[in-house]
């Protein structure tokens, strides 16, 4: 740990630690920010803040494009030892009011663009949010943030609350997790012991800032090594390709379905990446057979890992010096303990599937205003996942599916994963998901969604002739259906709650 004791780690003093202030810390389009100046700027965001009445404790909203505004409007608030809560660029008007009003946020960071496109002004929307202020990130409020003389000020508790996710809601509700200054920095730090990341490194930051595993992963952990973050608002392939190579980007960390693309890209001659030394996988599994072609065929490492917002995100990695398991999300972060455990509570045995249940200084301090959730999710210290898995005798952790996704057919159980495994290897398939629908007679059968390689041809029979000989008859899919392609998120995440859930 780069520090002495883990109760100071907090966003007032992580990133200055390895960092030289004229060194490069953002890269954005023909943008060059230094240390120096990022740190200025966030100083007087700090200001603004002050100056417009807000303190530490008080709620506030972000949203905002992948850009160096997020970063600054991000780190000024949570220096303020106010709570952050930033927002899924793809919510609903609707899903905004709940976030907005269950948080009791007191004001919004919002991009000018972001406002454009509501076709809304900022006295409309602070009074149809019910805010006191709505701050629009933009030229004008930026000439008035770089007028300012900063600040000082103390630094925040780092016991404090400073960021409030709100996840997905897939059960009902979405609930805000509470987020410490400890959990974020004791999270990112052990990431960058498991991953060995230096100063030296350029990172790319294409998944979205608001989304935990993006932000953990290509903000809070090259600004804690002192490496240079080239930002990108969103995966358009063809001009990550070229900034893989123009900005000489050594650390890429990405969704399955981004490495989905610049696998087949590789594999079809259209691109190399000489500098890239290291590729990170989170979000939802990885395809052995995209992990195989990238360590195997370009030796370019391809590490999963495993994580889930209560946890800051992550909770283990492959690691990498040292063997690597295909299909494995690899061992534990330093720090964090990871059990398997039954229906009951009770503790299995190596190579036996139960729930995964996590125990360390990443764990969330719990569901706003949900005292009886957060006592459900997390026992004895415990926090219990909803994810199905497993551990080998070496301590390596493997992820079966998510307890809810589990199909149950005839009485047996299915785990979509290990069919969607099977799938990535046809030679026609780009991408795949398998979800349950249901069926009078066997309660679930299996539904498969595919998508075609450029130039290939799928049908249902093809695809079930493949399967036959490599899966149990109870495991195969009773409907396929080809897709011209598959709903996602805004992290690139297969979202497998859109997908039709009735047979064809």
């Amino acid at each position: 740990m780069p520090f002495k004791k883990l109760e100071e780690l907090h966003f007032g003093n992580f990133y200055t630690e390895r960092s030289k202030l004229e060194d490069p810390a953002l890269i954005y389009h023909d943008q060059k920010i230094t240390y120096e100046e990022m740190h200025r700027t966030i100083r007087q965001y700090v200001t603004y803040l002050q100056q417009e009445g807000l303190k530490a404790g008080d709620v506030i909203a972000l949203s905002c494009y992948n850009t160096p505004e997020f970063i600054y409007s991000y780190f000024a608030i949570t220096q303020l030892g106010a709570v952050v809560v930033p927002l899924n660029l793809m919510l609903t008007l609707e899903e905004i009011v709940f976030i907005i009003r269950d948080s009791n946020a007191k004001a919004m960071f919002i991009h000018e663009n972001i406002l454009t496109k509501l076709k809304s002004e900022p006295a409309a929307l602070k009074a149809g949010l019910g805010l006191e202020h709505v701050f629009t990130l933009g030229s004008e409020l930026t000439s008035v943030i770089y007028s300012l003389e900063p600040s000082d000020f103390p630094d925040p508790d780092p016991e404090s609350v400073s960021t409030l996710l709100y996840t997905s809601g897939t059960t009902g509700k979405p609930k805000g997790a509470m987020l410490s200054h400890r959990n974020l920095m004791a999270n990112t730090a052990s990431c960058m012991e498991a991953l060995h990341h230096k100063a030296e490194d350029v990172f790319v930051c294409v998944l979205p800032m608001f989304h935990t595993f993006g932000f953990t992963t290509s903000v809070l952990l090259p600004l804690f090594a002192g490496s240079s973050i080239v930002i990108h608002e969103a995966f358009h392939p063809k001009e990550i390709m070229q900034s893989l190579v123009q900005n000489k980007i050594t650390v890429f960390c990405g969704v399955p379905a981004m490495f989905v693309v610049l696998a087949q890209a590789l594999r079809e001659g259209k691109a190399a990446f000489p500098d890239l030394r290291l590729a990170v996988s989170g979000g939802s599994p990885l395809p052995v057979e995209i992990l195989n072609l990238f360590v195997h065929h370009y030796n370019i490492p391809l590490m999963e890992g495993y994580g889930l917002t209560e946890a800051s995100p992550v909770v283990c990695f492959n690691p990498l010096h040292g063997e690597k398991k295909p299909g494995s999300v690899g061992l534990p972060l330093a720090g964090v303990e990871v059990r398997i455990i039954d229906d009951k509570g009770k503790m299995l045995e190596p190579n036996e599937v139960g729930e995964i249940i996590v125990k360390g200084p990443n764990v969330m301090l719990g569901y706003l205003h949900l005292p009886e959730a957060t006592a459900e999710t997390i026992v004895d210290g415990w926090l219990h996942t909803g994810d199905m898995g497993y551990i080998d005798h070496e301590g390596y952790v493997y992820i079966v599916d998510r307890k809810k996704d589990m199909i149950i057919t005839r009485g047996l159980n299915v785990y979509p994963r290990e069919i969607e495994e099977v799938l990535y290897q046809h030679p026609g398939v780009l991408e795949a998901a398998v979800i349950g629908v249901p069926d009078e007679v066997k309660g679930e059968v299996i539904k498969a969604f595919v998508v075609a390689k450029e130039g290939e041809s799928l049908d249902r029979r093809s695809i079930l002739d493949f399967l036959k000989p490599k899966l149990a008859s109870y495991k195969l899919p009773r409907h396929v259906e080809v897709v011209d392609h598959l709903p996602k998120n805004a992290a690139g995440k297969i979202l497998k709650k859109e997908l039709k859930r009735t047979p064809d």
